[in-house]
């Protein structure tokens, strides 16, 4: 007798997502299941943000800034003079070596809990059921939409 899997998308209630325990049977289970698959979509989206956020102290460049105090004028005259609003390069300070390391430990460890939960919302997909890949899809879109600003503040 052949086993053969069914590799087309259903729109039905009954599935098993990636372990035997996770047996779904009905209407609200499977609603519960596309929750669950939506909020691990979401988090994955915000790994994705942390992991750049994390990255952005060591690569940015020196930034000029502005004296917060001004030095009294060079002329006699009354007007500021050039060299007092000139920026000025404050190099930003280099993190120790135990620093860099545990930073870099701290985005391998994210980097594998984020290629591990692409990969766990990648087999729920492969279960081929309608509703579980679009609360893969609907998940993704909204992490992006929450946790997409936040890249522009760093």
């Amino acid at each position: 007798m052949q086993n053969l899997t069914k590799m087309t998308f259903e729109a039905g209630s009954r599935v098993t997502l990636l372990f035997d325990f996770w047996d779904v049977h009905g209407p609200a289970g499977m609603v519960l299941s596309v929750f669950v698959v939506l909020l691990l979509t979401v988090f994955y989206e915000l790994l994705k943000v942390w992991k750049v956020r994390l990255g952005k102290p060591l690569e940015q460049p020196t930034q000029p800034t502005f004296p917060l105090t001004l030095p009294p004028p060079l002329h006699s005259s009354d007007s500021l003079s050039e060299s007092s609003l000139a920026p000025t390069e404050q190099a930003a300070p280099t993190p120790s070596p135990m620093n860099r390391w545990r930073l870099h430990g701290i985005q391998t460890a994210m980097h594998i809990l984020q290629v591990t939960l692409g990969y766990i919302l990648m087999l729920c997909v492969m279960s081929y059921n309608t509703w579980i890949f679009l609360g893969v899809i609907l998940g993704s879109v909204l992490g992006y939409f929450i946790w997409f600003p936040l890249l522009g503040q760093i």
